[in-house]
Parts: structure tokens; sequence; C-alpha cells
């Protein structure tokens, strides 16, 4: 049986709270309930048993700095043509591109294909049906200007995903901490 994965890392309860009041205003929209928030680090997708223990274990392997991070302004997927998701941006941030990195190099050493698409951080908010593009605008105009505070991101999660009629079914598989920086170990290649 093939389970779907992927890394991520979940938000503070108080930034959740925050996103939950743009849930609101938007004809067609289905809100993503706080459980289900997360900012994806890598979709890895649908492995079989043995390579769901592969992916665990690379994953215990990836030793990146904890960082700070804050979530700042607001967008839709695709970019061009009929809106189909709302989600709120991530400040740039280097430590998450380096996170990012190297999940990547460790799942590719674990014999899994690279990523191809470009990484763009964000945390989805609602899928959208039918939301006239003109509200999609106003509604991006309204809250373009939205940053949370910085958190602190101290590890992050590997979940499986199910999907099912009323949206996916997120659980949380295995945990893995980051590293303080005088805990760091030299990483081959970097």
């Amino acid at each position: 049986m093939n389970i779907r994965l992927f890394a991520a890392i979940t938000l503070p309860d108080d930034i959740n709270d925050e996103l939950e009041l743009f849930a609101s205003g938007l004809p067609g929209a289905r809100w993503s309930p706080a459980e289900r928030r997360h900012l994806t680090v890598r979709f890895i997708g649908e492995v079989d048993g043995l390579v769901y223990q592969d992916v665990v274990s690379a994953l215990d392997g990836v030793q990146v700095p904890s960082f700070e991070l804050s979530l700042r302004g607001v967008g839709h997927f695709p970019p061009r043509g009929a809106p189909k998701s709302l989600w709120a941006g991530v400040e740039e941030s280097e430590p998450l591109r380096h996170l990012y990195r190297r999940v990547d190099r460790v799942l590719i050493e674990a014999g899994l294909d690279p990523e191809r698409r470009k990484y763009v951080p964000h945390v989805t908010l609602a899928r959208l049906s039918g939301t006239p593009a003109s509200r999609v605008g106003a509604y991006l105009a309204a809250n373009a200007l939205y940053r949370s505070r910085s958190f602190a991101v101290r590890g992050f999660s590997l979940f499986s995903s199910q999907l099912f009629e009323h949206g996916p079914e997120y659980t949380l598989e295995a945990s893995y901490d980051l590293v303080e920086r005088d805990e760091l170990l030299p990483e081959r290649g970097e």
C-alpha cells in the first residue's frame, strides 16, 4: 500500500489564530481549518512501505540550525488565469531555503526524485471554486500588507495525507528537531 507524504513546518497557535481572521469574504472559498494549515518544506508524494522507511531515516539526517520566520502578504495560485487557491506568503528567508535544499538533498540521496517545481513557500488559506477574479483581487488588495510576528522554527514534521471529498486529512508520521548553531556538525558538500 502506498502512502502520500510531505515535510512541513507547523504554525504556532497565535499565527493560526491570525490566519483565521482571513477566512471570510470570498464566495466559493473552502477555507483551510487551523489543524490543516502548515508551511510545506517539501512535497514527497506517494511512496511504498520500503521507501517510507527510507524517507523517515533520511530526514533524521537533516542538520540545519533553527531560525526565525514570519508570514507576509497574500496571493493565489496559479499566478495567471482563474485563481484555484489562496495563500499567505512567507517573508524571504535564506534559512528556510537552506532547510528546503537540505531536505531535498537527503531525499535524493535516499533514492527519491528531485523536486522539479520551483519552491514557493506559502500557507494555503483556501481552495477556490468559481470565485470571481474581481473578488479575489479586492481580497488580495485588502490584505496585501499582512505581516505576522516573527516566530521560531525549531523543527519540522513528516505528514501523511489522505484525500477525501471534504478535503485532505493529515497524520503526523515523525518530527525532527533543528539544531542550535553550536550543535551543528559539518555537512558534506556545503
